[in-house]
């Protein structure tokens, strides 16, 4: 499975591939699904746009135009222009690495994101600036680092910085059993002083940019390993979060000790200490941006699998969803599975909080094979889902093929 939205095999997002084989799911019958979904119309539509995909569309004027008119074909509501990875900005900022938001002012003379935000409202699109959050990709500098030291980064269990993984992966011998999600140089939402940094980052963005109609928080978790365990409790498995000044904050809060090494004390508490630190960055970075833009939307990209992530990754996003933390959630449903595919999209378009959820789909899978992408718009559609995402919009303008089925599948499914 995948841990986060991205074809690239650099850790824009995910390094681990869709396993499955879709020559064998191909084979499978069309499911059976509610005969009278699909007569009503889909609200919304997004787009996710990555920084640094095949496209660049900040970074060219043509690109960008070519952009609408791809969005205007598909008939899409919303984009998510990812503006924050790696610590970097696509925007103009005085706490993240600004040189991609100064190369591309030299190169133009203009600022591309206010550009973009002016064409999309004329075009009557919404944009949502996408944000990675707790990952720093493979960048070992940047400015948080230069500020918090590497306290700021993930420590395992077993005591061993994320910054001395060779090539950011799991270090023998147990790499011979476990594997990093997404190899990344990841940021402790728990460490002293992660939540403030990334707060007043996000708040420069919206302070400097307005005229954003949401924003978007994707890598809001504890890294992914394969094989998952469902918590820290059962003394198995590879966890995070043990740095020292992390373990010290928890024995300050709780007056407990944190589990280290080989042990497994206050395992549980611990557990949902390091969720509640994930969720207080959301709800951080949401009270910094209504306080500059109060109707502010405020989304995120999560795991397709909720019970999962919510005890391996420390990201409770459902409860977010019920707490009004977040407008709306989107599951990442990334498989070439038809069948499982359609369970998420009948789990989350009849559950409780139908209306808040969009659904992710991956169809940058169909590159070569765009019926299958069309596919599973249908039977998203037709499972009742009333607003997807598609990942991504560089995949797509990559393979015309894909673009002209997807243009007619979604205009007849709506």
């Amino acid at each position: 499975m995948l841990f986060a939205c991205s074809e690239q095999s650099e850790p824009v997002e995910p390094t681990v591939a869709d396993a499955e084989n879709p020559a064998a799911v191909e084979a499978q019958p069309t499911p059976a699904v509610a005969p009278d979904a699909a007569s009503e119309p889909v609200d919304r539509l997004g787009l996710w746009v990555l920084c640094e995909g095949s496209q660049r569309v900040l970074e060219s004027p043509e690109r960008m135009d070519a952009l609408f008119v791809a969005a205007a074909r598909l008939g899409a509501t919303d984009l998510f222009v990812q503006v924050y990875r790696g610590g970097r900005a696509w925007f103009d900022s005085s706490l993240a690495d600004a040189s991609p938001y100064r190369a591309m002012v030299a190169a133009t003379g203009a600022d591309p994101l206010a550009q973009l935000l002016a064409r999309a409202h004329r075009e009557g699109l919404r944009v949502h600036a996408w944000v990675n959050m707790l990952s720093l990709a493979s960048h070992r500098k940047s400015p948080i680092l230069d500020e918090l030291g590497r306290a700021a980064v993930l420590v395992d269990q077993h005591g061993r910085s994320v910054l001395d993984y060779p090539k950011l992966e799991v270090p023998e011998p147990d790499r011979s059993y476990y594997r990093m999600g997404t190899p990344a140089v990841w940021l402790d939402a728990g460490a002293p002083g992660v939540i403030d940094y990334l707060t007043r980052t996000i708040a420069q963005l919206i302070e400097r940019y307005p005229q954003l109609d949401g924003l978007h928080l994707d890598y809001i978790r504890y890294p992914g390993v394969l094989p998952f365990s469902p918590g820290s409790r059962f003394g198995v498995g590879l966890e995070f979060g043990y740095g020292e000044a992390t373990r010290q904050r928890f024995r300050a809060e709780t007056g407990l000790e944190a589990p280290f090494g080989d042990s497994l004390r206050n395992a549980n508490r611990w557990d949902q200490w390091k969720r509640d630190q994930v969720t207080e960055l959301v709800r951080s970075v949401r009270t910094a941006g209504r306080a500059v833009r109060p109707d502010l939307q405020l989304s995120a990209a999560v795991g397709a699998y909720a019970e999962r992530v919510y005890l391996s990754e420390g990201q409770d996003w459902l409860g977010w969803v019920e707490a009004g933390l977040v407008e709306f959630a989107v599951p990442m449903a990334y498989t070439v599975d038809n069948r499982m595919f359609r369970y998420l999209a009948q789990r989350y378009s009849n559950g409780p909080y139908a209306d808040r959820i969009w659904l992710g789909l991956g169809s940058w899978l169909y590159a070569s094979r765009p019926a299958g992408a069309v596919d599973q718009f249908r039977v998203a559609r037709e499972a009742g889902s009333r607003a997807l995402v598609l990942f991504s919009y560089d995949s797509i303008a990559d393979a015309p093929e894909l673009l002209d089925a997807l243009v007619v599948g979604i205009r007849d499914a709506r």
